[in-house]
């Protein structure tokens, strides 16, 4: 399970930007953080998605089931590699016919609660996914809120 430890900037992920790839990298090693796994096995994978350039929706999607996998055990995230290979295929594909891009989603969502029922709109995304999500876009997207808005 992650930490409060590693957030964004830990992994040099710039939210502030507001850029559509840094906050779908965010996204997604949310994702790959969700499940029961040692933090830097989490963050292994997610390093292995960024060298491999599956920093977006189309490029997971066009990238496979197959190479998912193998990037995913080439981080030793072997206990729960096949089902989250078969979550981020279908995450993104939700994802993109939903939303198509990050900046769509957090638009959408005027807090940070509503966002979080948005992302565990998804099917494979639960609370923990969101709060981990929430931990660092709120103080960007939501700066009034404060965690009153929380998810």
């Amino acid at each position: 399970m992650i930490k409060k430890a590693w957030f964004s900037r830990r992994l040099r992920i710039d939210l502030a930007s507001k850029n559509e790839e840094e906050l779908f990298k965010w996204f997604l090693a949310c994702l790959l953080s969700g499940k029961s796994i040692q933090t830097e096995i989490a963050e292994r994978a997610y390093q292995e998605f960024v060298a491999a350039r599956l920093t977006s929706p189309d490029a997971i999607l066009r990238a496979g089931w197959d190479k998912l996998l193998r990037l995913l055990d080439r981080a030793h995230y072997v206990q729960h590699d096949f089902s989250t290979a078969t979550k981020l295929l279908e995450v993104c594909q939700e994802f993109k016919s939903h939303y198509g891009r990050m900046t769509n989603l957090l638009a959408q969502a005027r807090t940070a609660s509503e966002l979080s029922r948005k992302l565990q709109g998804f099917k494979h995304i639960g609370p923990v996914t969101a709060r981990i999500f929430l931990r660092d876009v709120r103080p960007i997207w939501y700066p009034s809120a404060g965690s009153k808005n929380g998810a």
